[in-house]
């Protein structure tokens, strides 16, 4: 056995074995290798865009809940305003009302003021009626006294 061509023979089976290494199974190691870093760049790129996303709807939420806010805030002062009008406008009936009343009590006293002078005149007419009859010793005529005392409070008047 001559270590020459065995050396040889070595040098020859290695490159062969390079060669068909190169040829067949180095593409499809470099191509999984290239999907593989192609697939972790997408997905760290993925999460970079939804971090980034999450960022924005962070933002995009708190200026909504600021309107939301706000809008709430509105809401209430419009409410409080129109409470208060509605107060007013309560107020503002219930004391016409009480004057309506008022006046309604006013009228009515005045008319039982009216009536109760009316019945003292008549009152007071038969006592003086009766004091004279009794004075006199006669009767008297409550009609003709009647027509004289309604003819003294027109000359009176």
């Amino acid at each position: 056995m001559n270590i020459n061509f065995t050396l040889i023979s070595q040098a020859l089976a290695f490159s062969t074995f390079i060669w068909f290494t190169v040829k067949f199974v180095w593409p499809p190691l470099l191509k999984a290798i290239e999907d593989r870093q192609k697939t972790i760049a997408d997905g760290l790129a993925a999460g970079e865009r939804g971090r980034h996303e999450l960022e924005l709807a962070s933002q995009r939420s708190t200026e909504i809940l600021k309107e939301a806010k706000q809008q709430a805030a509105e809401i209430i002062q419009q409410a409080e305003k129109r409470a208060s009008e509605i107060v007013e406008e309560s107020k503002s009936a219930a004391k016409q009302e009480g004057d309506r009343i008022i006046s309604g009590a006013k009228a009515e006293i005045d008319h039982e003021i009216f009536s109760a002078k009316e019945a003292l005149r008549q009152h007071a007419a038969e006592l003086a009626i009766a004091g004279a009859s009794k004075i006199l010793r006669k009767e008297v005529d409550a009609k003709v006294h009647a027509d004289l005392l309604a003819s003294i409070e027109e000359d009176l008047k």
